[in-house]
């Protein structure tokens, strides 16, 4: 991979944020409030990388992860699309 000098820099939580939301779902036995999602997207453990290296990882692992800047309504499209994909 070839990261550019000067190049964007991306905030990206480590796990996936929508893997901690999943798990933090389960953990609870019901949906997450907006609250809570909010609350896990600002302590999550991050690491901030060149915007190609972000890139990377998201087709690495075959997903994109949430926006970080609009997490609950991207949180809500995330799983509805995995209720849809469960049908």
């Amino acid at each position: 991979m070839n990261v550019q000098p000067n190049e964007e820099l991306v905030i990206t939580p480590i796990p996936a944020l929508c893997l901690i939301l999943l798990n933090l779902e389960k953990e609870k036995g019901s949906p997450l409030t907006e609250s809570e999602v909010l609350a896990a997207r600002d302590s999550a453990i991050c690491m901030t990388v060149p915007r190609s290296v972000h890139k990377s990882m998201e087709e690495s692992r075959g997903y994109r992860d949430l926006v970080l800047e609009d997490v609950w309504n991207d949180w809500l499209g995330f799983k509805a699309w995995m209720a849809e994909s469960n049908n």
